[in-house]
């Protein structure tokens, strides 16, 4: 018996996860990763690298991030706490929906978490206030191959939905995309 919901996304290869719950006079036991059942939904590696993010303040947008190849790396994550708007961008040179982006409320009280291929670009918006994520991630970080979008990138037109805060320094200096930006290719 399958411990998962997967569903399927707008964007070829990305999926939400939705984790059941066994409860009990105790508390709860769930399953965070089973890689017989999350190969069905794409993951088809191994983990090089797992993550945890604590984020203060509601309205704080982390991304979007991504590692170029050959460092490429596919994500799976997931709310421990909290609830996120988690938004990925096709950055697939050659995908029929390049450049295009999809937004899916997580939460750690739903048990969800987002499955993102490689090709992706990666961020959120916090929801809630004091928001913790889980990443793994099927490549270890190299910081040679990191990049991104900026998330106030008018040729997105992403629907954030409160105003972007606490933009990091980094975040904010990557550039918009212009005629030059083609994206990568796998």
């Amino acid at each position: 018996m399958s411990r998962f919901e997967i569903h399927n996304l707008p964007l070829a290869g990305v999926s939400k996860i939705v984790r059941s719950f066994k409860w009990d006079e105790r508390g709860f036991l769930s399953r965070m990763y089973c890689s017989d059942e999350f190969e069905k939904a794409g993951w088809d590696t191994s983990i090089a690298q797992i993550n945890h993010t604590l984020t203060s303040e509601k309205g704080t947008v982390r991304g979007l991030h991504f590692q170029r190849p050959p460092y490429s790396e596919k994500k799976l994550v997931t709310c421990l706490h909290g609830e996120i708007w988690d938004v990925v961008v096709d950055i697939r040179r050659d995908s029929s929906t390049f450049l295009q982006w999809h937004g899916e409320k997580i939460s750690s009280e739903r048990g969800e978490a987002i499955l993102i291929p490689e090709g992706f670009a990666h961020g959120f918006q916090t929801l809630t206030d004091d928001v913790e994520l889980i990443y793994l991630h099927s490549a270890p970080y190299e910081p040679s191959s990191e990049d991104g979008l900026n998330p106030d990138d008018p040729e997105l037109r992403i629907k954030w939905p409160l105003p972007c805060a606490n933009l990091s320094k980094r975040d904010k200096g990557h550039p918009m995309i212009d005629e030059h930006f083609s994206g990568i290719k796998l």
